[in-house]
């Protein structure tokens, strides 16, 4: 894929453009903030952006408004935030701003090789990838948890994947049951969720919003 990285860290930008290189991706640009991205990004559009939420000059939302800038210009390209603290606001705008294409992942996560690359190619592919610390700390600051109530423990461990953005093989892969078994589970979470009657993807979007409570 054709990758650019906005990241402060000169450590870790270096290290992902290094990382990226031996995967066969072929990094575009690597800055240090979010407006040398967006100037990057209009200059020739890549499949995936990888870009950190705090960065110069006030570290505190810039690399969070670049990526919903991006969004909103370039919507084919895939965005995947990285951020040192689980921000509820920030995970959440971009959930409801367009789940597609998006993923959320806390930089200890990076570390975790296989499991970045995963969640890139997820991004890249157009499917979204939220990291389960994040899911984790949603749900605990939900206030509308009540529809979920219904759910029993394996329908809302099948939600939760979902929420990470796995599709239903790969949430049968996580969960060591058949994607028959999933599809069933899916289909009861849409039933309680009051989701029968929304068709197609949205149905999967809007399960997980409410499951985060948005």
């Amino acid at each position: 894929m054709r990758v650019m990285l906005a990241e402060d860290s000169t450590l870790l930008r270096e290290g992902l453009v290094r990382l990226l290189a031996e995967e066969g991706h072929e990094v575009a640009a690597a800055v240090g903030d979010g407006e040398a991205l967006l100037a990057a990004v209009a200059a020739g559009p890549p499949e995936v952006v990888v870009v950190d939420v705090r960065m110069p000059p006030t570290h505190t939302d810039e690399g969070l408004r670049a990526a919903l800038e991006i969004r909103r210009r370039w919507p084919g390209v895939g965005v995947l935030v990285l951020s040192q603290y689980v921000e509820k606001r920030y995970a959440t705008e971009l959930i409801t701003a367009e789940p597609a294409g998006v993923g959320y992942l806390l930089k200890d996560r990076v570390a975790q090789v296989d499991e970045f690359l995963d969640a890139l190619d997820r991004v890249g592919a157009g499917g979204a990838a939220f990291d389960p610390e994040v899911v984790r700390r949603l749900l605990m600051n939900s206030a509308h948890a009540d529809p979920l109530a219904r759910l029993t423990p394996r329908e809302r461990d099948v939600l939760d994947h979902m929420a990470q953005g796995h599709t239903n093989a790969s949430v049968a892969a996580h969960l060591h049951i058949s994607q028959s078994a999933v599809e069933k589970h899916v289909n009861a979470i849409f039933d309680k969720l009051d989701l029968s009657h929304a068709t197609g993807y949205s149905r999967r979007v809007l399960a997980v919003l409410r499951y985060l409570g948005t």
